[in-house]
């Protein structure tokens, strides 16, 4: 489609009182999903460093979902990525340099987790000059803390994913012989 016909379409979708053409609403808008996973952060993390709620950066994240020029900017941020690589490309992959930058930070996260586990000083030494090493690559990753190895206490204002999923009273009412 070009840009002529798809303005095209836009000014004759917005005179029938719709914003986008069929086709654009179905495309993907942008890949916040695809790299969050790729660097690695959950998404309760991106949400703190948004200071925003789950709920919200879950549906922001969803790549049919048209967010303000602002949100993705704060997606960038919390992500350490650079704006292009957020906005979709025709399948093209992340670039080089921030494939590397999230190999490294989960090389650095296990070694992280490798150095807390360790009962065996040799290891831990061994764990430690790695992280030395990584970090001399790349400074940034002096910060990186490990593995969540029994996972992350949650604030009172963040629910789990029991929440979204709703049980009835019966199931719970029912003798202990019917299970």
């Amino acid at each position: 489609m070009s840009i002529a016909e798809w303005n095209a379409g836009t000014s004759e979708a917005n005179m029938a009182g719709t914003s986008l053409p069929a086709e654009a609403a179905t495309r993907p808008l942008h890949r916040i999903h695809e790299v969050r996973q790729q660097q690695g952060i959950s998404l309760r993390t991106a949400a703190r460093r948004m200071s925003t709620t789950i709920e919200n950066a879950r549906s922001q994240e969803k790549s049919e979902s048209d967010i303000s020029l602002s949100d993705l900017y704060r997606w960038q941020c919390a992500l350490g990525v650079p704006v292009e690589n957020l906005l979709v490309d025709l399948d093209a992959p992340l670039s080089m340099p921030i494939l590397q930058r999230a190999r490294l930070l989960k090389m650095m996260k296990t070694v992280r987790s490798i150095s807390e586990q360790a009962e065996c000083e040799s290891i831990q030494r061994l764990a430690e000059t790695l992280a030395q090493q990584l970090i001399e690559v790349m400074p940034e990753l002096k910060e990186v803390s490990p593995w969540h190895s029994v996972g992350q206490r949650r604030t009172l204002n963040e629910y789990g994913r029991i929440v979204e999923q709703t049980y009835s009273d019966h199931l719970f009412s029912m003798p202990s012989s019917d299970f």
